[in-house]
């Protein structure tokens, strides 16, 4: 039976390169697919993979119905056997409704890549509904690592290497930033509570030791 599957993760442990797999393995196989994405690092309209890796998409926009996309593309005569949507967590509730629909009614599979919660640890909207819909929630096991070396579980948004808690749920960015920029890090849950980042751990590391006072 066809399936929508939400393959979920931090930031950094593999979600594009994944799906970007499934596309390499199913149309080598002669199946044809369709590739929505939204907000891609690579720029719009492309799916892209941190390894270098990329492929063309169908940049998502507000609004945009993606049950009528797929069935207009079939109805012009062209082929869907499945479905693929990264950057997952940007999609509108309705639209991951939109997808489940496309597992029912036309009997396609959808996977699903995406993010579960943002930089203050809150569920996306959108993949709040895919927890809710999905036919089997998949978490990654590449695991991201936090700059302790513990397993990473959290999302932070940095600014000049200090993490911040207060924004718009979405802004663009990557793991890869210059210090003075807008960046994001994984971390583990107990240096995200810290608020701690590799940056400021560092600094914290440099800072020299207070010396002891004697009296008199």
């Amino acid at each position: 039976m066809p399936e929508l599957v939400f393959f979920s993760g931090t930031m950094d442990c593999g979600k594009s390169t994944l799906a970007l797999q499934i596309e390499h393995n199913r149309s080598a196989r002669g199946l044809a697919g369709m590739i929505f994405t939204r907000d891609d690092r690579a720029g719009e309209g492309k799916l892209s993979s941190r390894l270098g890796l990329v492929t063309d998409a169908v940049e998502v926009g507000d609004g945009q119905d993606l049950y009528a996309h797929v069935v207009d593309h079939l109805s012009q005569g062209g082929r869907v056997d499945y479905v693929i949507a990264d950057e997952a967590q940007f999609l509108a509730p309705d639209q991951i409704d939109q997808l489940a629909r496309v597992v029912d009614d036309l009997d396609v599979d959808v996977y699903a890549f995406g993010i579960t919660t943002d930089f203050r640890s809150k569920l996306f909207p959108g993949s709040q509904r895919l927890v809710e819909l999905a036919d089997r929630v998949e978490v990654l096991q590449v695991e991201a690592l936090c700059w302790c070396g513990a397993r990473a579980t959290h999302n932070a948004r940095t600014v000049g290497g200090v993490m911040v808690v207060e924004g718009a749920q979405v802004v663009v960015g990557d793991v890869a930033q210059s210090p003075d920029e807008i960046g994001y890090e994984v971390l583990c849950r107990r240096h995200h509570r810290r608020r701690m980042t590799s940056a400021t751990a560092r600094a914290a590391a440099l800072s020299p030791d207070v010396l002891p006072v004697s009296p008199g």
